[in-house]
């Protein structure tokens, strides 16, 4: 007697799935629900005209790339806004992207070399702002900020830190979105373009420390403080 194997979601569950998951995503990052603000499946249920099993499944996408918590026996929230999230996050990526751009950096062949310049070409003639927008990085800019980062990284080629990173830029582009401050002018263009040079002259070690210093200063810039937050209690 053979068994059948188990059947996947319709394909019409799926596409409902992903709405709901692209609706909430965008939600989160314009700033429609407060830090720490409930996301209740069964009010989103209702507003999206959709099943529990469809928010659920949304929600759960949400959480795993950091934009939601899922609570013991509360169900799910948006982050809540703190000083020392934000260090958190900012620590994990001094730790990590730069031991992945010095991977990089030593794997990666001239297609990656056509990337990074390419990825730095269009994130230096995009506009920060736009009058639209109004004090957060225009969304073609975010966007495009975000490849120039990710593509630096590529030519290690782990999928696994790849990923990693995806994760860690989404929940450091909430916190910079929440903060709404104007740091551009501060730490983008001229280190963006060190990067660039220092990846392409396959410079490990100055790369590595570029991209360091440039993670530090952003949550310096957000925070007000020049040295992380200590993660455990005083």
């Amino acid at each position: 007697m053979t068994q059948t194997a188990p059947t996947s979601a319709s394909p019409g569950k799926q596409m409902l799935s992903e709405q709901v998951y692209a609706h909430l995503r965008d939600a989160i990052m314009r700033g429609e629900y407060a830090p720490g603000d409930a996301l209740k499946p069964q009010d989103l249920a209702k507003e999206q005209g959709v099943s529990l099993a469809v928010v659920r499944e949304a929600l759960v996408r949400v959480v795993g790339e950091g934009l939601a918590d899922r609570l013991p026996n509360r169900g799910f929230a948006v982050p809540a806004l703190s000083d020392r999230r934000w260090q958190e996050i900012a620590e994990a990526r001094r730790t990590v992207e730069p031991v992945v751009l010095r991977m990089s950096v030593e794997r990666g062949d001239v297609d990656w070399e056509a990337r990074v310049r390419a990825a730095h070409h269009r994130l230096a003639r995009t506009p920060a702002y736009g009058p639209e927008e109004g004090a957060y990085y225009s969304s073609a800019w975010s966007e495009a900020h975000r490849v120039f980062h990710r593509t630096l990284l590529e030519g290690c080629g782990n999928s696994v830190l790849l990923e990693t990173f995806d994760r860690m830029w989404t929940a450091s582009e909430l916190a910079r979105r929440w903060a709404a401050l104007r740091i551009a002018e501060q730490v983008g263009t001229d280190e963006h373009r060190r990067l660039e040079e220092a990846a392409l002259a396959r410079d490990a070690d100055t790369a590595a420390d570029l991209l360091a210093q440039h993670l530090t200063q952003t949550p310096a810039a957000l925070t007000g403080r020049t040295h992380p937050e200590p993660t455990a209690d005083a």
